[in-house]
């Protein structure tokens, strides 16, 4: 028997009493884009969560193919009539038993979609202010470039941004230096040089980086790095904005006392477009 908010229920009734993720963040997840009935960068979201799940041990299934969870997810966004636009999220964890020792390396998977309004990305030039979020820091480790179900982090900082007014705050690692967002990557632009944080500093191995990376990359006159960012580098920016796969691309019209343009996101969210029409 358990106690599940003051009723005594027997334990097979609560599936959340031995489920690793939920006790002890022992599981991994990917966040899709599906429109038209295709997912977006399917390979790279393919290949990142296997290998988060080789990073934190997890034995990976036989049929765990990239054709075997393509067919999983477009089939239950039929299912939910949501094809056109939809995100998913496929969330693997380690099977009941053991505390912090497992008693095995097998997994379970859950995938769950909801609809989203716009197929094309756009860009929100809406107000959007952000700070640094300093109550708790990123470390530079191969952990924080997964997407592991510990996100205490971005859900403490998330209440700390809406609590003062805050579209979004920053994330700094262990060294201090500026790392990402809450719900995506860091870009800055200073003059003509487009940076974001490496890897190496602890910043999340985003999809939607890859992709904006490869795509700035071509734009005649834009030098692009992957260099570190200090707090006082903000300050100088012409541009920041944020990046994933469901927004696509944020600009971020100020911190502190700063202001921004948002011209180079503007194009690179219409050449992002294009690359995803062509293909």
């Amino acid at each position: 028997m358990i106690n599940f908010n003051g009723n005594i229920v027997a334990q097979d009734e609560n599936i959340l009493t031995q489920n690793r993720a939920f006790l002890y963040g022992d599981g991994v997840f990917e966040t899709l884009k599906i429109i038209n009935s295709k997912i977006l960068f399917l390979e790279d979201h393919y290949f990142r969560l296997m290998a988060s799940m080789r990073v934190v041990r997890m034995e990976i299934p036989m049929n765990f193919t990239m054709e075997f969870f393509e067919e999983q997810v477009l089939n239950l966004v039929k299912q939910n009539g949501i094809s056109d636009s939809a995100r998913a999220r496929i969330t693997v964890f380690r099977n009941d038993g053991g505390l912090y020792l497992p008693t095995t390396n097998e997994v379970s998977y859950l995938i769950h979609a909801t609809a989203l309004e716009n197929a094309s990305y756009g860009l929100n030039t809406a107000e959007y202010e952000v700070d640094l979020y300093k109550d708790f820091y990123v470390t530079k480790q191969l952990l924080s470039s997964i997407k592991t179900t510990n996100k205490m982090i971005n859900v403490t900082g998330s209440i700390f941004a809406h609590e003062n007014g805050l579209a979004n705050c920053l994330l700094v690692n262990d060294t201090k230096n500026v790392v990402e967002g809450l719900q995506g990557n860091l870009f800055m632009l200073t003059g003509k040089k487009l940076i974001t944080p490496p890897i190496s500093e602890g910043c999340l191995n985003g999809i939607m980086r890859k992709q904006i990376l490869a795509i700035a990359k071509k734009v005649e006159g834009i030098e692009v790095a992957e260099e570190v960012i200090s707090p006082f580098d903000l300050q100088k920016a012409d541009e920041l904005f944020l990046t994933n796969v469901i927004t696509g691309i944020q600009p971020i019209s100020k911190y502190r006392k700063k202001e921004f343009t948002s011209n180079l996101a503007h194009l690179l969210v219409q050449k992002l477009n294009e690359s995803i029409s062509e293909n």
